[in-house]
């Protein structure tokens, strides 16, 4: 279970990189009403801030809004938090997206999507009996998040001046975004210290290359232990990726999964959660579950080195989906 003294300081649970910093983030934002808290992947910065946090006085009992980039990672912390709250989700810590909610009278921390909180913004500018948003993986930097965060600084400027915003990330410039929020001071974590040992195979001119990363989950799987995650573009690729692995003989007995955004949420759920079985787990997974997500065993990822990015056709007047390479930035914090 996790508790929080009245200072923010972790009375029990795991003790993570971002804990020593909660007294800190508490009192910042007691001082100020913008902060940022740069941390990389694993520090705790999801779950452990916003529980340090309900405890501050200067919160008064209001909510606090924690807007996270997909509706994946938006139940995955939700979920954590009440975890080590030791309540049921929709008490203390509850969720809303698009198409459902775990919330109740008695919730203090919301996670949502970034629509969500753009549409509450239209409906209700001043975000009454809203007291802290936290911007959680604003590096990701999407047109809903930007968006909000305008709103947000519109509100807190000229209907709300109490309203508390706290932007994290763990790879943007921070100074860039302090400025943004009035010079707000910037606040940096430590992340988990794990040996990873990189390597990196021929890369194809052609494009992505099934075969080649076929072959990487074959030899990871003979040569390294633990878990694996593979990251490729989209399910088209991952479901290839799938019906090749299924015919191997080495990958008989093993618990295959895929994970993207169009799969059902028992089925994503089942992808993120120990194999009940106890057996050795692939992950085949897009972007979905680069931020905000502990998958627990992953001894090997594999990186296919492209992704899938919107981008805005002045042709047509539409944004589609286009195949890109990753950059090293993205590729070093996955």
């Amino acid at each position: 279970m996790f508790r929080v003294d009245p200072l923010g300081h972790p009375l029990s649970g795991d003790v993570l990189p971002i804990d020593p910093l909660l007294p800190a983030i508490v009192a910042g934002l007691r001082d100020v009403t913008a902060l940022v808290l740069q941390a990389p992947p694993g520090a705790g910065k999801t779950t452990h801030v916003p529980l340090a946090l309900l405890a501050a006085p200067w919160l008064a009992d209001q909510t606090i809004l924690l807007l996270e980039p997909r509706r994946l990672a938006t139940r995955a912390a939700a979920a954590r938090m009440a975890e080590l709250l030791g309540e049921p989700l929709g008490q203390r810590v509850g969720y809303r997206t698009r198409f459902e909610s775990r919330i109740s009278r008695q919730t203090r921390i919301e996670v949502v999507t970034e629509g969500i909180l753009t549409r509450r913004l239209q409906h209700d500018p001043a975000l009454e009996e809203i007291g802290l948003v936290i911007f959680d993986e604003f590096h990701e930097r999407s047109l809903q998040a930007d968006l909000a965060l305008a709103l947000c600084l519109d509100s807190q400027r000229g209907l709300r001046e109490d309203l508390r915003l706290l932007v994290m990330s763990a790879t943007l410039d921070g100074a860039a975004v302090a400025g943004l929020l009035g010079n707000a001071p910037i606040i940096t974590s430590e992340g988990r210290s794990h040996p990873v040992a990189m390597h990196y195979l021929p890369r194809d001119p052609d494009g992505l290359d099934l075969g080649l990363i076929t072959r990487a989950v074959l030899e990871a799987l003979e040569h390294a232990a633990g878990d694996i995650l593979v990251f490729l573009p989209g399910g088209g690729e991952i479901r290839q990726i799938l019906r090749r692995l299924t015919t191997e003989p080495t990958c008989l007995g093993l618990s295959l999964h895929p994970l993207y955004g169009d799969l059902p949420d028992a089925d994503q759920q089942r992808a993120i959660q120990p194999d009940p079985q106890g057996r050795r787990k692939i992950v085949l997974a897009t972007a979905i579950a680069e931020t905000s997500l502990t998958i627990e065993g992953i001894g090997v990822v594999i990186d296919s080195g492209w992704t899938r990015r919107p981008r805005f056709d002045p042709g047509s007047g539409l944004t589609r989906l286009e195949t890109v390479r990753v950059s090293a930035d993205a590729a070093e914090h996955i």
